[in-house]
Formats: C-alpha cells, sequence, structure tokens
C-alpha cells in the first residue's frame, strides 16, 4: 500500500478549506497565534518546538520541517484551515499507524475570531472523509481535555463516540492533563461524514428559523 496516498490534498466545502501547511504562512501562522494567544493557552501541548508566544521565526520552520518529513512518510497529514481564502487554523491528522490497526489521532485549533460559524466542524468532516476514504485510514481518535466544551462539541456534533478518560495523558499548559477519547471507525460514516454533518446543520439551521 502506498503511505503517502491521497497527499498532498487540498479540499473545500463552501468557504471552508484544507490546504497543505507551508513555510510560506509563517506571518499568518505567528500573527494569528499570537491575537489568540490567551484563547489557545489552555489547550496548547507544553512543547519546546512550537512556543506559542515567541514572535521568531525559527519555531514556525522547525514545525513545519517536521510535519512536511511526517507527511513524506505516511506519518501526518498537516492542513492549514481557511475561511474565504483567509488562514484561521490548523488541523493536523498525526500519530498514523498502518498495519492492522490504520488508526490516527487528529487535533485542531480555529481562531478565536472566527469561531462559532461551523468552521472546524466543516473542516473536520472534509479531513475525515479524506482519511476513510482516499487515504486509507480506518479508525480517527481525537483527545480532548474535558475542560475543553466547545472543542468537545465539535466532535459530538460529527458523532465521535466518547471511549472513556485518558489520565494525564499530555503535557498541557504546564501540567500533566486528563483527556476524553472520542473516536470514530470508517463504519461509523458509512456514505461519509461530510454528508451527516451537512444534514446536521442544515437541521439545526431550519429549528433557528422556525424560532425566530
Amino acid at each position: 500500500m502506498d503511505r503517502l496516498r491521497g497527499w498532498p490534498a487540498t479540499l473545500a466545502e463552501g468557504p471552508v478549506g484544507l490546504r497543505p501547511l507551508r513555510l510560506r504562512d509563517v506571518r499568518a501562522w505567528r500573527d494569528t497565534r499570537l491575537r489568540n494567544a490567551d484563547w489557545l493557552r489552555p489547550w496548547e501541548p507544553s512543547n519546546p518546538e512550537t512556543p506559542l508566544f515567541r514572535t521568531g521565526l525559527g519555531p514556525y520552520v522547525s514545525m513545519v520541517g517536521t510535519l512536511k518529513r511526517e507527511a513524506r512518510q505516511g506519518l501526518a497529514l498537516p492542513w492549514v484551515v481557511t475561511y474565504n481564502g483567509a488562514f484561521v487554523g490548523q488541523l493536523t491528522v498525526g500519530a498514523i499507524v498502518w498495519g492492522s490497526a490504520r488508526s490516527a489521532q487528529v487535533g485542531y485549533w480555529v481562531d478565536g475570531a472566527v469561531a462559532g460559524r461551523g468552521i472546524i466542524p466543516t473542516a473536520l468532516a472534509l479531513a475525515v472523509d479524506h482519511c476513510f476514504f482516499t487515504t486509507g485510514l480506518h479508525r480517527l481518535e481525537a483527545n480532548i481535555r474535558p475542560e475543553n466544551h466547545a472543542s468537545r462539541r465539535v466532535v459530538e456534533k460529527l458523532g465521535f463516540r466518547e471511549e472513556g478518560i485518558r489520565r494525564r495523558q499530555l503535557h498541557i499548559d504546564g501540567a500533566w492533563r486528563d483527556h476524553i477519547c472520542y473516536a470514530l471507525t470508517v463504519e461509523d460514516a458509512p456514505r461519509g461524514l461530510l454528508v451527516q454533518w451537512r444534514r446536521t446543520r442544515d437541521a439545526s439551521a431550519t429549528r433557528r428559523t422556525e424560532a425566530q
């Protein structure tokens, strides 16, 4: 099996897009994360490779180099999230395991200025469908801090199953933190997750209209 199948990939649904992370995104990445420092800090891994508040370009260059290498090795799909063509966040499918597992973990963040517009659920649905039906993965996990209600709502809207607590799983914001494991397999979305998300989104929009 070609582990690089389906990469690089650019995906879109309406104004929401996913495209590969590029070195020239550095200024947009830095400016967005600096503006969102307080918004992101409670959920960010305490990782010296990608410090949240440093203004130099070195951490970003290091991150892009690592992710590009992992993409070439079939271990990651590192995307930029765009909205109306503008950089608004990242979505990375990483820790890919092949063989009999064919599993991966997904992480994401979005600019607080555009949160609540359905951007990340749409981007995640695009990514899941690509991973399942093009790349050939079978299972995706999202591990989220219990306190991160906004991120938990994203995966719950899309039908990810809650599978329990992982005690002190990751070092986040200076301490080892518990995470809730959410998971989805290809059998859970046989017609594609984007189709399911469109129905959910449209039904929600109809209810809001009727309530007005």
